[in-house]
């Protein structure tokens, strides 16, 4: 049989293995399977670098998570990997449910998903929205050696948007045989069920110059419902401990007939008359989801042919149709303004009564068919259902390319990718404002004045289940939005040495140098029905249609010197440095280009075997995304709890009721005190993309020691510190910026400011939530005024030993943040997140967070324990001051009524995960794992602590576990 001389040598700038572990996390971090291939040499990949020399060390800090811990940690998905590692945090994801957008994606160190780059084999893939990210639900884990992520600025070996690090997800290579496995999994309460198998095949072909395998896999999640859980059966006000509802938008329908009225009025149980409506508002926490339904067809496949003697063609392919679905509660008439007939059938003579009594003008007489406006309807269609958004995502993406030697010690890699994604999002039980309307004006109970349509009189004056199935028919509509995004890339490299050294070291120079391509374009067509602001109702905003997309085009280059070698105290000390310049040309009027410079240099010494420290500086860019660019000007939803104009703030103090009077609310409201909290925590804001913004600039600082003593075999350590900072941040104020910009020094001029002008309140109540079409709420702005800054230290340690009776491995990863400031602009608050949560934080950062897998291997069986641990964490002190979150027994409804609770502080979080591995046969795996073995039950502070994505059902489901003890098995066969 021919041997591929290609088999045993580094190809390709793509390539990327870790040799980067003897610069970080040590290769026995991890335990590595026997490897069925091991006569052939796998090509050598090195994450962080275009460099091609097998041996190098690098001075940036590379943690790897391997083959064995991710089949051990049995997850169905690569963002439920990588969600608990320390030094991420959590971002969009399986357990986010209102505000998730049907994709996954990853937020290293906390600076935002936007600001750090997810690669298979160091490639970008076609990104999933206009944000520029790929989706983690597209990642092949089947067939994943492991996972390679680099914390600090990558920009200059992968370009824009690597500032905070890179994700690499490395495949299996020359692999042959056939793998298969099959899953299952479900929590202690019996939901949640999760099903995945895979089939892996490969083999060499053309007497071995040639090698080609092909993944494929299926699987399906269930969903877990926070009304199935007694800590989330009601919705808490995380200020007031009450459980019991928190939207305005209620069963029966509640009315403003004037905007003067102090309360709604709501419709009684009979449907006969009013009553003031129910203060707890609607209980919308049992329909919504803590982990939503997930499924997925995944096709990978990758080839390999020596075409001549030390040149090679290779192909990658990937193919993936997943759908994510949201369920959120009812949709329903969030205080629009609707007309009806005096006359309409469904109204009683004494609601007729009301209505006539808050309009004096309007003709009252009998047989009056007269149509009364009224100003804000609020309505819970309970009949229609649940709101569900199905996003179903088909996304392939192909690489092609030539690679192999130049000489002995020259290599190159040229290559072209393109990947296409589309995403078809469907919305269904949604009532359709317009044909609301169209229902209310009936002159009896089957005949509507318009008939268009098979209109159905709607009944919105009765009690709990007024409206029928027939009105069900009609009112409620399907909505669709899709969206297609491109990426075209070409990329040329040479690689290698010249033979030359300098003169304390035998080592060569190693270099790289190559230009790269890339096309991005973006295209969003909802339907008519999407781009009516407050049409569906409940949707949260009109979704307008764009498009959008830029050119950039880069040359870079690379180099590692090795200074001196085999000397005392000087092992090894090499520098390393790296450019890369590129050029943007947005698809806009005129073709605005822009350029930007990125650059790293680093080095690495060893003073003896036993000890490496390593150091760098990068300077980092990342251009503005699509969406940063063209998104249009859309008034959607915020997250914020308090407002400083609802209740009697405001009375008695002039200065305070002048804004809020310039800002839309009356002196009546005022008086009266009805101007109310946002809506379920939720207030309306205004913003959009900017054309004008440019590249932010980021400066990364590391340095690090890594030991491995020869006095204790199996063991080793790597500690690295880490500094960014981020200029010219592309961002947006938080909700507490633009409040406190208006309301945080207030004097008699500030009602005429335009940071409280430009805050614009709901005319029929005053609050700063209701019918986008009317209520712009909170400003906005993206700008390049923004400034982020965060350290701290990452810690790697591993211990493996023979134990006699069994081999015993230890493994710590823990990650020490220091800080993390952001702010929007220069005359907002440098806000600190560390260790905090609020509307403000997001995610929640704990100071430390740590995991620690303790594996006993006794050869064909294997026991592990994998403790996840997180710092306690408090309300952000800023507003603790203002306004501490509440402290005492919950009131209410539901079975934590009594209870005793603090929501300005969560305790340090613990979990363990136990797991054992039987291998039977040579050919068959059984793997068993219980994860959150003690079954601890998650921190409850309320839902209107934080953000509506972050912070739902009571807790913050992306960070701590509220899903319980669950179980899963896993069957593998392989030959």
């Amino acid at each position: 049989m021919r041997t591929n001389t290609l088999k045993r040598r580094a190809l390709g700038s793509s390539a990327l293995v870790t040799v980067a572990l003897l610069a970080s996390q040590p290769a026995f971090a991890q335990q590595a399977p026997a490897d069925d291939n091991a006569d052939e040499e796998p090509a050598i990949v090195v994450t962080g670098t275009l460099l091609k020399n097998p041996n190098l060390v690098l001075s940036s800090p590379v943690n790897v998570v391997g083959e064995q811990e991710i089949a051990t940690r049995q997850i169905n998905n690569a963002e439920q990997l990588l969600r608990d590692l320390p030094g991420v945090v959590p971002g969009i994801g399986s357990a986010v449910n209102n505000g998730n957008g049907g994709a996954s994606f990853l937020n290293l160190r906390g600076l935002g998903s936007q600001r750090n780059l997810a690669l298979i084999n160091g490639d970008r893939l076609v990104p999933a929205g206009s944000g520029g990210q790929f989706d983690l639900n597209n990642v092949p884990l089947a067939l994943i050696s492991r996972v390679d992520i680099l914390t600090g600025g990558a920009s200059t070996t992968y370009g824009a948007d690597a500032v905070s690090g890179v994700v690499n997800f490395v495949t299996k290579s020359n692999f042959t045989g056939f793998d298969a496995r099959v899953s299952y999994g479900l929590t202690q309460r019996g939901d949640g069920a999760a099903f995945r198998t895979d089939v892996t095949m490969g083999g060499d072909f053309a007497e071995g110059r040639g090698n080609a395998v092909i993944s494929l896999g299926y699987q399906k999640t269930n969903p877990v419902y926070q009304g199935d859980r007694d800590f989330s059966l009601f919705q808490i006000n995380s200020f007031n401990g009450r459980a019991a509802g928190g939207s305005p938008t209620d069963t029966p329908t509640s009315f403003y007939f004037t905007a003067t009225q102090p309360t709604a009025l709501q419709n009684n149980a009979t449907g006969t008359g009013f009553v003031t409506a129910n203060a707890d508002g609607f209980n919308f926490a049992p329909y919504n989801i803590y982990q939503t339904p997930f499924e997925r067809y995944n096709v990978f496949a990758q080839a390999k042919y020596e075409v001549a003697d030390n040149i090679e063609a290779y192909g990658r392919g990937i193919f993936s149709k997943n759908t994510v679905q949201t369920i959120i509660a009812p949709s329903g008439i969030f205080g629009e303004a609707l007309n009806v007939n005096i006359n309409n059938p469904f109204i009683s003579a004494a609601q007729r009564a009301t209505i006539c009594g808050a309009n004096p003008t309007l003709d009252c007489t009998a047989g009056s068919t007269a149509t009364v406006a009224i100003p804000a309807v609020y309505r819970r269609t309970v009949e229609v259902g649940p709101r569900i958004s199905r996003f179903t995502t088909t996304m392939f993406d192909y690489k092609v390319g030539l690679r192999g030697k130049i000489t002995d010690s020259l290599n190159f890699d040229l290559s072209g990718a393109y990947g296409q994604s589309n995403q078809v999002q469907t919305l269904s039980g949604y009532v359709l404002r317009s044909r609301v309307q169209q229902a209310l004006l009936a002159d009896n109970t089957t005949t509507c004045r318009t008939t268009s349509g098979g209109c159905v009189p709607l009944n919105l004056f009765g009690g709990n289940g007024s409206i029928t199935s027939a009105m069900v028919g009609f009112i409620q509509g399907t909505s669709t939005i899709a969206v297609d995004t491109g990426l075209s890339q070409v990329r040329g490299v040479i690689n290698g040495d010249l033979g030359i050294a300098s003169p304390g070291a035998s080592t060569p120079i190693n270099f790289a140098v190559g230009a790269e391509y890339r096309n991005y374009t973006f295209n969003r067509t909802p339907d008519n029905l999407s781009q009516v602001p407050g049409e569906l109702g409940g949707a949260g905003g009109a979704v307008l249609p764009f498009r959008g997309g830029y050119k950039v085009t880069e040359g870079f280059a690379e180099a590692n010197i090795p200074l001196i070698e085999d000397k005392p105290l000087f092992n090894k000390l090499s520098l390393e440095a790296g450019l890369r310049q590129s050029r943007y040309e947005v698809n806009a009027p005129g073709k605005p280009t822009f350029n930007a410079t990125t650059w790293k240099v680093g080095a690495t010494w060893e003073p003896v075997s036993d000890i490496k420290v390593r150091g760098g500086y990068n300077r980092a860019v990342r251009a503005p995304n699509i969406g940063e660019l063209f998104a249009p000007l859309v008034t959607g939803l915020t997250s914020l709890a308090v407002d400083p104009c609802s209740g009697t703030k405001a009375q008695g103090n002039a200065n305070l009721s002048a804004i809020c009077i310039a800002q839309g609310a009356t002196a009546a409201m005022i008086a009266a005190g009805s101007i109310q909290d946002p809506a379920a925590g939720q207030a309306n804001a205004t913003g959009g993309g900017n054309p004008l913004l440019r590249p932010e600039v980021a400066d990364t600082f590391t340095i690090g020691a890594v030991l491995t003593p020869s006095f204790l075999p199996g063991f080793s350590l790597t500690v690295d510190y880490f500094n960014v900072k981020v200029n010219g941040a592309i961002s947006s104020p938080t909700p507490a910026d633009v409040i406190n910009a208006c309301f945080g020094n207030i004097t008699a001029s500030s009602a005429a400011s335009v940071a409280c002008t430009s805050i614009r309140r709901n005319p029929v109540n005053g609050r700063l939530s209701g019918p986008s079409g009317n209520v712009a709420g909170l400003p906005t702005p993206s700008s390049n005024l923004g400034r982020i800054d965060t350290s701290g230290w990452d810690l790697s340690a591993a211990y493996s030993r023979d134990v006699g009776f069994a081999k015993l491995m230890l493994n710590l990863n823990g990650t020490y943040t220091i800080d993390n400031y952001f702010k929007a602009t220069p005359s907002a608050v440098n806000r600190e997140c560390v260790g905090q949560y609020s509307v403000n934080c997001g995610s929640i950062q704990p100071k430390w967070q740590h995991n620690l897998r303790t594996t006993l291997d006794f050869g064909n069986i294997n026991v592990s324990m994998l403790w996840r641990y997180m710092t306690a964490v408090r309300y952000e002190q800023r507003l603790f001051e203002v306004r501490p979150a509440f402290r005492g027994a919950i009131t209410g409804s539901g079975p934590l009524v009594g209870q005793t609770f603090d929501f300005n502080r969560i305790g340090a979080a613990n979990y363990f995960d136990l797991s054992a591995g039987f291998k039977i046969m040579d050919r068959f795996n059984l793997d068993f794992l219980m994860a959150n073995a003690f079954d601890r039950k998650p921190p409850i502070v309320g839902s209107t602590l934080g953000t509506t994505g972050q912070n739902s059902g009571n807790t913050y489901p992306s960070s701590y576990d509220a899903l319980g003890r669950r179980f899963q098995v896993t069957l593998g066969v392989k030959f």
